[in-house]
């Protein structure tokens, strides 16, 4: 089993990732979902979350090796990216989604200096928009980001076009494909949950 495998294995397990192809849930846009992932339950799992953070450590040292800063993304990015700095032995910083509204107001916490080069970590990936909004107010204060790493992408079409529009490179441990085909595997599904999680996948408008 690869270790995205058996990181989705992992998710699917704890229930960080669960599975209604026929009771889908509603997110917070009102898109209906078959699948819910909520990775900020790794954290109460030592050995899961070691392993999580050691593929982290493997795609931003193979990928971003000039890094210098990392940046976690408030709420859900930022216990991975403390873990990801302690292990690369790096500064990190996290960025809220809005100003303070009180103190200094500020959105970035933390230090870093002009034009060090950041990665930015999230817990997953929907439509990309709370890592392309971290990653613009970096830019504004003046880092380099150079790209972005996630624990799960829905891989849907809006966020790799949102990524590409700003030229912003992202790469994720696991992904909604992979965790289909590990979730057919260990039974956690059958075939025919199977193909409506495909067709989430191509249409999620009109998928049902």
């Amino acid at each position: 089993m690869t270790n995205s495998s058996k990181i989705s294995e992992d998710l699917l397990s704890i229930g960080a990732i669960s599975v209604q192809p026929n009771d889908p849930f509603t997110w917070t846009s009102g898109m209906k979902s078959p699948i819910y992932c909520d990775n900020r339950i790794t954290m109460s799992y030592p050995e899961i979350r070691k392993r999580i953070v050691a593929a982290f450590v493997e795609i931003i040292q193979k990928n971003y090796p000039d890094v210098e800063v990392i940046a976690g993304t408030a709420t859900a990015g930022i216990p991975h990216a403390a873990w990801i700095a302690q292990s690369l032995d790096l500064p990190m910083v996290y960025i809220r989604s809005s100003a303070k509204k009180h103190g200094k107001g500020k959105q970035i916490e933390g230090t870093f200096s002009p034009g060090a080069k950041m990665v930015i970590v999230e817990d997953l990936v929907s439509t990309g928009s709370s890592v392309i909004n971290a990653a613009q107010e970096a830019i504004n204060e003046e880092a380099d980001v150079i790209g972005a790493v996630a624990i799960f992408t829905y891989e849907l079409a809006v966020s790799a076009n949102a990524f590409k529009e700003i030229a912003l490179p992202i790469h994720t441990i696991t992904s909604y494909s992979n965790m289909i085909h590990v979730a057919l595997e260990i039974g956690k599904i059958n075939e025919k949950d199977q193909m409506s999680l495909i067709r989430w996948k191509i249409d999620p408008e009109n998928w049902q």
